[in-house]
Order: C-alpha cells, then structure tokens, then sequence
C-alpha cells in the first residue's frame, strides 16, 4: 500500500477534525484520517443541533460564546426554555447561581407564561429560565464547509483508514492503517470516542476519554407544536425536546449511559423512558414514533476539553473530551488549538481564551 507523509496527522474527520484541519491547512501539509467511509458519521451527524450558552456549564461557556460570530451563518432563530417542577427546583436556582453576571442571560418566567409557551404542560412545572440567545445549528452544512475549507487549503482526507497500529519513529510518527502507511510529525487525536484508544497506541498519558450514549427519538404528536417553539430543557436533567418541521418533535431522555466505543444504536428501553417523561410532562397525544437514533458524547474526567500536547508523547496532541458541546465550540476550540500547534502567543489565542483549563498537564496525577 501507498505510504503518505505529513506534517500533521488529524485522527478523526468529524466537526473537531475538520475545523481544526481548516484552520492548519493555509500553514502545513495536512492529512486527516478517518476510520469511517465518510466523515462525521458518529456524533457530528446525530446531534440534536443547538447552540446554547448554557448548556456544558460555566468551564464551557466561553468556548460557546466565542463560537458565535463563526457560527452565525449557520444558525437559526430557537431559544430556550429550562423548566422545573418540585424535584428540579435546586438545579433551576444553581443554573441561574452558575451563570450570574455573565452569558447567557436568563429570564425568570413564571407559571402563567410557561402554560402560554407550552400548551399543555403539567401544573407541577410552575418556574423556568428562558435563555433568550439559544439558536439551531446547521450542523450537516457547517461540517461540510469546514471540510471544503480544509481541503481548499491544501488539506488531504484518507477515509477507510482506520488505525490499527501507531510508532515513534525519527522525528515523528508512523501510523498503521487500513489504507496503508502514514508518517507524520504531529498527530492530533481528535478521535472522539475512540481518543483514549488512539493514545494508547501512542504511548500517551492515559486520560479516560469516556463514551456515553445519547438517545433520541423523533414523533409525531397531537397537537402538533410549532417548529418555532423553544428548545425545552428539564432541569432535573430527565429530558429535552424541540419542534421540528413538519409537526415533528425531537425528544431525548438526556441518557448519559457508559459504554464502549462503537456504532451506537438506541436501547429500547431509553426510547421507553423517554416518551414515558414526555407523557408525565405535557397532555400531548403521541400519534407516532417515526425513527430514533443514538450518537456518543465522549467526557474526560472532569468533563472539561482536553486540548494542547501531550506531557510524554513528543508530538501527540490532544484534541478530545469535547462531550456533548463540540460542534457549539467547534470555532473557538480549533483557534486554540491551532494556536498552540503554531506556537502562537497567548495574547492570539480567540477572544482571550485562556487555554490553560483545558490542557492534558491538568490530569499528570490522575494518570500516574
């Protein structure tokens, strides 16, 4: 098989990968490796596609905000309501406690302005926070651009490349995979849910990127809300839905179930519980459950990104743990840490982002 050099390596061709690839592409050669037969394929295509300041918490907010201006192309009118009933009255008081003087802003509504907001929902929800900046994301179309970007730069994209072996070798690395030979200077693992296997490979320090499972379903419900509706978040953390054209409801039980790294489909018994809370929840009639689909949201430890070089691997670079928030992040994340990969000073890095709560060196304890 054909072996390719580069200067940097990309393991993973989903949102991180393209955006970061986009932004080296103009200042190195370029390769991104993808195990899939098209990119995005695990959890860049099955997002539940919205921006919203709020959701990640506060070590993620400010990647968020920063991502707005980059996103605004690709966003749509939505908005945010977070309601709470008796159990989730405390998580509604420390949503409001977390994000106090600062984005985003979040209303108080009251009982009476809920029920207008959400027909027919249950009395026993009578507090919410509206998050009046949260919007939709054209995810299909930013992860498509991001790609056209990278590949407009210089940048190559090797699909069916699954890697199966990496080595140290003079003055980089040497990649082993389905579609032959790489050597490259720098690898950046941005393998998502497979990025603590891909570091393992490499000998890097071992920080638990963990899986979980994500569930949604799409319905059908009588009445049919209007697709302009908000974004509707329990703050007991038990479920969210969203309208979506056509009549159709996006619904999620907010699952975060461990579990390996593979082609996730949804369990029937989260689907289940799901339409259950939703039904508990509103008066609405289900006249039909038309499809569900699971993706992976992959956290580090303390659920915070791991971006920056890795403290034992010369030349490994991670670029993972980015949760359920990486395409909301995706423009801020890729300005890190090509900053970085650069050697930028501090002072260049996006909107003063201090990158320094998401570097590897945090977990040097944990992992010894």
């Amino acid at each position: 098989m054909q072996c390719r050099t580069t200067d940097i390596a990309i393991v993973g061709a989903g949102i991180a990968g393209a955006t970061l690839a986009a932004q080296l592409a103009p200042h190195a050669r370029i390769l991104i490796v993808e195990a899939e037969a098209y990119p995005g394929y695990h959890s860049t295509g099955r997002s539940a596609a919205f921006w919203s300041e709020s959701y990640g918490g506060p070590a993620v907010q400010p990647l968020t905000t920063a991502s707005e201006s980059a996103l605004r192309p690709y966003l749509g009118a939505r908005s945010c309501l977070h309601i709470a009933d008796a159990e989730g009255d405390a998580a509604l008081d420390t949503l409001a406690a977390d994000f106090a003087g600062r984005a985003p802003r979040l209303r108080p509504v009251g009982r009476d302005e809920i029920s207008q907001i959400i027909p027919g929902i249950s009395d026993s929800y009578v507090r919410a926070l509206e998050e009046n900046s949260c919007q939709d994301i054209d995810v299909a179309r930013y992860h498509a651009d991001s790609l056209a970007a990278a590949r407009h730069g210089g940048a190559e994209i090797l699909t069916d490349a699954g890697v199966a072996a990496i080595e140290r070798s003079a003055g980089g690395w040497t990649l082993e995979t389905r579609a032959g030979r790489i050597r490259a200077g720098i690898i950046v693992n941005a393998a998502g849910a497979w990025a603590s296997g891909i570091a393992a490979m490499a000998g890097a320090m071992p920080i638990a990127i963990t899986p979980h499972r994500r569930t949604i379903v799409q319905l059908v419900t009588d009445p049919a809300m209007p697709a302009d509706m908000p974004l509707v978040m329990d703050a007991a953390g038990r479920f969210y839905f969203k309208p979506e054209a056509g009549g159709r409801l996006w619904l999620s039980p907010h699952d975060e179930t461990p579990v390996a790294a593979h082609d996730v489909a949804p369990e029937e018994l989260d689907v289940a519980i799901a339409i259950d809370r939703l039904q508990r929840a509103v008066d609405w009639r289900i006249v039909r459950r038309e499809r569900s689909w699971a993706g992976l949201r992959s956290f580090s430890p303390d659920r915070a990104p791991v971006y920056g070089p890795d403290p034992r691997a010369e030349g490994f670079f991670w670029f993972a743990g980015q949760g359920g928030f990486g395409i909301q992040t995706a423009p801020a994340a890729a300005a890190i840490a090509a900053g970085l990969l650069l050697g930028c000073a501090p002072a260049d890095f996006v909107a003063g982002i201090d990158p320094a709560p998401y570097d590897p060196e945090r977990f040097i304890l944990t992992a010894s």
